[in-house]
């Protein structure tokens, strides 16, 4: 009687701790991590002015970047994601969003916006993303890279206008999220108003 009494209380010892620990991992996986946004950069205003409608779709990526983690990348084969931070959004959704207010704010389209809203577009801008993540060079570097492929089709016969890969990368000075951020923020000033014009060429 002893022993089953004991072996009870063990039992629920140990219940009690192992359910301690599921709490202790969900608090863990609740805890709220900085957030950390970019911000767009419009691109041309000079150029001529078009009637046209142009929807932009959700950006296809892998899922390990259809996330709002930063990514990194130690070696070709190994992939984590950077502690206590995260984007506004996950990341498809960021870039949709940076390319509609860059595209947008040069005024040479009556309108640009999402697929899933919005009236019946003339163009429609595919967007893959390749890379988006920050690599670890062999002599201790940390490179931000975006590797984006774009692609123009028309509405009407869902024909190819023309598509173009779009690849930059900027040196983060150290490995801290804000210095990180800051990196992919000088790639995106660079590549966004070159997306954004090449897009409008083809509208």
């Amino acid at each position: 009687m002893f022993t089953l009494t004991r072996r009870s209380a063990l039992l629920g010892a140990a219940a009690s701790l192992s359910g301690c620990s599921a709490i202790s991992t969900l608090n863990a996986a609740t805890e709220a991590l900085d957030t950390y946004d970019l911000r767009p950069v419009a691109g041309s205003t000079s150029g001529p002015r078009r009637a046209r409608t142009l929807l932009v779709a959700r950006p296809q990526a892998p899922a390990t970047l259809s996330t709002d983690r930063i990514l990194v990348r130690s070696d070709a084969a190994s992939i984590s994601y950077l502690p206590d931070a995260r984007w506004t959004d996950e990341l498809p959704e960021v870039i949709q969003s940076l390319l509609i207010l860059s595209i947008s704010a040069t005024g040479r389209v009556s309108y640009v916006g999402r697929t899933d809203a919005g009236p019946v577009p003339d163009k429609a801008l595919l967007v893959r993303i390749d890379a988006f993540d920050v690599s670890v060079a062999a002599d201790g570097r940390f490179m931000a890279q975006v590797d984006m492929d774009l692609t123009v089709v028309n509405d009407q016969d869902q024909r190819i206008i023309a598509s173009r890969r779009f690849l930059q990368t900027a040196q983060a000075s150290n490995d801290t999220p804000a210095e990180i951020v800051a990196a992919f923020q000088r790639v995106i000033e660079d590549v966004l108003p070159t997306m954004s014009d090449w897009t409008l060429r083809q509208v």
